[in-house]
């Protein structure tokens, strides 16, 4: 694909590579504009930078074609568009084109377009290692431990922050720059044979699944079918790539089955160079590796798993030793994902997902503590379960009732099956539920008191991390706020 100066590549080559139409009219000004490129790539217009490609994505609640005006006189050099879109007196594209001296490609589908487009760009660097990552939970989190590892020796890079959807990987791959030796890029999953279009887009040599658990169950109905749409991260496996499945998953032998490439299954036992681990609580996990010890800060069983996934996956490189232990050391937690902060209480937010599984071993992590205070539990909903919210959410409310919490505060309109098992629980259990943020908040505060550990746990919906400056009185402890997942 031809490239133009700064430009990630041309629209002649881009329309020529998807198959698309340019919009055009007589003259050298066109011309000049097929040959032009784009800098960036962008779906909100108002994430619009000069010389951007802005893409404009069908919806039921807002038509992108409706903003490339707005893109345009916000620099934007061209318009991804519809064939169907192009040809509606109404919006009146062609004229906007013209009255910006603006290029428009046209294709079939616009999200399509997007994804093959990224693909198209990620072929421009064949050197670079592609790695993808997907599972039920911990996506996030190995992601970022493994790019601290590998990027120790490599120049790597990774989607910023959660951008694993059908639109945030293909916006991240064109973050890839010729300086680049390793793209590690997590795909997540919103419906049925997203993860197949994200393996299409980034067709990696290497891929991790995490884990199959309950997370969008709602969505495709069982783990069965969790597990089927997670394995499509190997479909475009070709025989020369690698696929890391986790050896405790009790999905390990259908996610080996009939994928083409080389299988390697990890875990505590797959890797020889690990002496050990002590469980340090609130500090995180004590790691022996090579005859050395490190301290990973991540706390619980459960970022540890994320963190022997990274290794496995760093190890395929290979990396050196001491990579991994400055790797593991030097991690930084991303948003609501197990944070902990000191103040009027210590307070651990790890409410920016919730699931089943999640849930649980955010109890089990919490009910472990060596902890002198009261243990308080704030509970928010777990969203997109589908037709196994109840049973999840009644099954929830009997884990709290056998947990060590001296009072559970539950939020949210799902949870209501919790708060039903545990208003039926012998003896009784100190709960108190509500769906009104306000009247939570006054709540706690009432109830709180210093040297608590409380726990926040709920699906993003339920935005719990409100909660934190009332949970703490808005400090922290000397040192600050200290994140740790």
């Amino acid at each position: 694909m031809e490239s133009l100066g700064n430009s990630l590549m041309t629209f002649s080559g881009l329309s020529h590579a998807l198959g698309a139409r340019l919009f055009h009219w007589e003259g050298k000004q066109a011309a000049d504009l097929w040959s032009a490129g784009f800098s960036s790539v962008c779906i909100d217009s108002r994430a619009a930078l000069p010389g951007a490609l802005f893409v404009a994505l069908g919806g039921a609640v807002q038509d992108g074609h409706r903003f490339v005006d707005s893109a345009f006189r916000a620099g934007a050099s061209g318009a991804m568009v519809a064939l169907r879109a192009l040809e509606d007196p109404e919006l009146g594209l062609s004229g906007l084109a013209q009255k910006w001296n603006r290029v428009l490609v046209a294709v079939e589908d616009t999200l399509k377009g997007l994804q093959d487009a990224a693909r198209t760009y990620l072929g421009q660097f064949p050197s670079l290692l592609r790695i993808g990552i997907t599972g039920s939970s911990g996506k996030t989190t190995t992601k970022e431990i493994a790019a601290a590892i590998i990027g120790q020796e490599k120049n790597v890079v990774v989607n910023q922050g959660n951008l694993n959807s059908e639109t945030g990987l293909p916006l991240s791959v064109f973050n890839v720059r010729s300086h680049h030796e390793v793209g590690i890029f997590e795909a997540g999953m919103n419906r049925a044979g997203e993860i197949a279009e994200l393996a299409r887009v980034l067709d990696p040599q290497l891929a991790l699944i995490t884990n199959i658990g309950s997370a969008h169950i709602g969505i495709l109905g069982s783990r069965d079918k969790i597990a089927e749409e997670k394995k499509k991260i190997f479909s475009q496996f070709s025989g020369n790539n690698t696929a890391l499945i986790p050896s405790g998953d009790d999905y390990r032998d259908y996610l080996a089955q009939g994928v083409r490439g080389r299988i390697v299954f990890y875990g505590e036992s797959s890797l020889p160079a690990l002496g050990g681990v002590k469980d340090l609580g609130l500090e995180g996990t004590e790691i022996t590796w090579e005859g050395g010890k490190l301290r990973f800060g991540l706390p619980g069983k459960f970022n540890l798993c994320n963190a022997l996934a990274a290794v496995a996956l760093a190890m395929e490189l290979p990396v050196r030793a001491d990579s991994v232990r400055c790797g593991l050391e030097s991690v930084k937690p991303l948003f609501g994902r197990g944070e902990i902060f000191y103040g009027r209480t210590t307070v651990i937010r790890d409410c920016y997902n919730s699931n089943p599984e999640s849930a649980e071993a955010a109890l089990d992590f919490c009910d472990d503590l060596d902890w002198r205070g009261r243990r308080v539990y704030v509970m928010g909903s777990m969203l997109e379960l589908g037709e196994a919210s109840a049973a999840a959410h009644a099954a929830l409310g009997r884990r709290l009732a056998a947990s060590r919490a001296g009072m559970i505060f539950l939020f949210g309109d799902e949870i209501t099956a919790a708060a039903d098992v545990l208003g039926r629980s012998k003896p009784g259990i100190a709960f108190f539920h509500t769906r009104d943020m306000d009247e939570l908040s006054g709540a706690l505060d009432g109830y709180i008191g210093s040297g608590d550990l409380v726990l926040l746990k709920g699906s993003r919906g339920c935005a719990l991390e409100k909660l934190t400056e009332t949970l703490t009185g808005g400090k922290t402890a000397e040192g600050g706020e200290r994140n740790v997942s």
